[in-house]
């Protein structure tokens, strides 16, 4: 296991090291990878998962797609439920 500066500098994590900071086991990481729920890219005969996607992952940081998703899910419910919305915020 790699100490925590060396975590924070790599451009990418192998399976077991984003396994082990999911809490998951490496199979499950692989089976997300294959299914397509983790992005990563193949490294020679192993996988690749970038630092920046495993920060998304360990929700530290959210990325644009992720940005508008939640933008838009905001929007809705504002739109559907504002006038209950101020109505509670007035409790």
């Amino acid at each position: 296991m790699l100490k925590e500066t060396q975590k924070a500098r790599r451009r990418y994590f192998s399976i077991p090291d984003v396994a082990s900071l999911l809490g998951m086991s490496r199979v499950a990481v692989y089976k997300k990878v294959k299914s397509g729920e983790i992005r990563a890219i193949k490294l020679g005969r192993t996988y690749g998962i970038s630092s920046a996607y495993v920060g998304q992952l360990l929700g530290k940081s959210v990325g644009q797609v992720r940005r508008k998703q939640i933008d838009r899910a905001v929007k809705r419910v504002v739109r559907e439920y504002g006038e209950l919305l101020r109505m509670l915020g007035k409790e």
